[in-house]
């Protein structure tokens, strides 16, 4: 694991005894010291950086540190190569106070083995899916690879889509029928390259330009496959400063504001490169089909939301991925995000879709 620490007091440029004070000066405030936030991933090669959104966005732009400048409370952001499960360890283990973007098989996991946080907003939703193969591949259809290899990294959101596109295209026994291994980001595209795995889902475009993959199937904004991410909080964190966590909604919100202006867009797909995960043209080809911003970069919690996660609460059971049942029942909390929508004049800025993905009419 890798971390990378942002304060916006060494942006400008004070000693580090005076870091040591602000640090001070927050304890004996009543204040935590330091407010830690993960993300799960790592960027390429383990890049300590997010990959793309608007939880993406306040972190290149500084906005969490901006907002506790004056309080001297450093913001420690956490990268996980190991993804959602290695996130989930590290709050198990009391490393973390909030998650900037839990995807839906690794929250629900989290909960099941009795991890406390609260849901505080969506991370995004939507998004297309490509299923693609080595360059080199003679196949043509999804059919045509069964049996073989494919290769997710289990215990994350992909690994839930991934059965998805397949149950999509008539397999709904993945395990039985194709030999699925686990691979991070990195290996999985290298072992593309080398022809060792038969396919796999994953943005294609950057690949192909490189001569390493082809895709042989895709589906844009399906809201059966795809499912929202989550912003939450620590229980504990949550008890001892729901003003912080308040201001924090408040932030995330602004932000989710700006990304989706279009006159951002094009600040925004240089800036998700950073990580390395993604280049520029799989930024651009993925998102310049998207006319308006909003219905991607969204932090509503709406019925599509609550379909959305009950429906793969129910695939967790069975798939076999969870023992213990999972409930939305106290687990959102939105009161901070109502209060946050309604101080900015937000309430009815972002689209709203139903329990099956259709976006209602204002």
């Amino acid at each position: 694991m890798q971390r990378r620490s942002f304060n916006s007091a060494l942006v400008a440029g004070l000693s580090a005894p005076a870091l040591i004070g602000l640090s001070s000066a927050a304890r004996a405030a009543g204040k935590p010291a330091t407010i830690r936030i993960g993300f799960p991933g790592a960027g390429t090669g383990g890049r300590p950086l997010p990959t793309s959104g608007f939880t993406a966005n306040a972190v290149f732009r500084g906005e969490i540190e901006q907002e506790f400048a004056a309080d001297g409370i450093k913001i420690e952001w956490k990268y996980y190569v190991g993804a959602g499960p290695a996130l989930n360890e590290a709050y198990a283990n009391g490393l973390l106070d909030f998650c900037f973007g839990h995807g839906d098989l690794p929250l629900i996991v989290g909960r099941s083995t009795g991890l406390k946080h609260k849901i505080l907003l969506s991370s995004g939703r939507g998004g297309d899916s490509y299923f693609i193969v080595p360059a080199s591949s003679s196949a043509k259809s999804i059919a045509d690879v069964k049996g073989k290899t494919l290769s997710v990294q289990k215990g994350t959101a992909g690994q839930l889509t991934l059965y998805r596109v397949l149950a999509k295209n008539g397999f709904n026994d993945p395990e039985k029928e194709f030999r699925i291994i686990s691979q991070i980001t990195d290996d999985r595209r290298a072992s593309l390259a080398t022809g060792d795995i038969a396919g796999a889902v994953d943005t294609p475009f950057g690949l192909e330009a490189r001569g390493v993959a082809k895709r042989i199937w895709e589906i844009f904004d399906d809201p059966e496959i795809s499912a929202p991410g989550s912003v939450w909080v620590g229980e504990a964190f949550d008890n001892q400063y729901p003003e912080l966590v308040q201001r924090i909604v408040n932030r995330l919100v602004k932000v989710a504001h700006w990304s989706t202006q279009e006159a951002n867009r094009e600040t925004q797909y240089q800036l998700w490169t950073r990580s390395g995960s993604n280049a520029y043209i799989d930024n651009k080809q993925s998102w310049d089909r998207i006319k308006d911003l909003r219905t991607r970069i969204n932090p509503l919690i709406d019925d599509y939301y609550i379909a959305a996660i009950n429906k793969s609460i129910a695939e967790t059971k069975k798939y076999r991925l969870t023992r213990r049942d999972v409930s939305l029942d106290g687990w959102l909390k939105l009161d901070y995000l109502n209060n946050a929508l309604r101080e900015q004049k937000l309430e009815n800025y972002w689209p709203k879709q139903d329990a099956s993905g259709k976006f209602i009419r204002a």
